[in-house]
C-alpha cells in the first residue's frame, strides 16, 4: 500500500454582499477566470451549478497545464457548495465553498482539500497557496460586491 498525505488549507474573507450573490459568483465556474490564477478556460454552462453537474478546466500552474473534469457532489444554496476532480499528480482535489451570515457581511470560505497526496507540500508550495488564495479572495469580493452594487 502506498502511503499518502491528507491535505487541506482554508481561507476566508468578509464581502458586503447577499450570501445567494457569493454563492451564485463562485458556484459559476465560468466566473473561475476572473478570480483564480490557474484557471484559463472552463466548458461549463453559464450559471450557478448545482448538485449532478459536470465540467471541464483547463488549469495551468508552474509546472504547465492539465485538464479537469470536475463534478458538483454538493449544493445548498445559498450556504454550500462542494465539487470534486480527480488527478493523475496529487489525487483528489474538493473544493468547497461555505457562505454564512456574519452581521451585515458574508463570510465566505474556500477549502481545498486533498485527501491523499503522493507527498506533503513543501513550505514553499504552502506559502504559494496562502499568496494565490488571497489575491483569488480579494478578486472575488472586489467582483460580487461591484456586481451588487451595479444591481441595486
Amino acid at each position: 500500500m502506498t502511503n499518502t498525505v491528507a491535505f487541506e488549507r482554508s481561507h476566508d474573507i468578509l464581502i458586503n454582499a447577499p450570501a445567494g450573490a457569493v454563492l451564485d459568483y463562485v458556484s459559476n465556474p465560468n466566473s473561475w477566470p476572473e478570480w483564480i490564477i490557474a484557471s484559463h478556460e472552463m466548458d461549463s454552462p453559464d450559471r450557478p451549478l448545482v448538485e449532478g453537474d459536470t465540467f471541464r478546466e483547463q488549469w495551468h500552474t508552474r509546472t504547465g497545464g492539465v485538464e479537469l473534469n470536475w463534478k458538483v457532489t454538493e449544493c445548498q444554496s445559498p450556504n454550500l457548495w462542494i465539487a470534486e476532480t480527480m488527478t493523475s499528480f496529487i489525487g483528489l482535489i474538493i473544493a468547497r465553498y461555505d457562505v454564512e451570515q456574519v452581521g451585515d457581511q458574508v463570510r465566505y470560505t474556500r477549502t481545498i482539500t486533498n485527501p491523499a497526496r503522493p507527498k506533503a507540500p513543501t513550505p514553499e508550495m504552502v506559502e504559494r497557496i496562502d499568496a494565490e488564495a488571497k489575491v483569488c479572495l480579494e478578486n472575488i469580493k472586489r467582483n460580487v460586491e461591484a456586481k451588487v452594487a451595479a444591481s441595486a
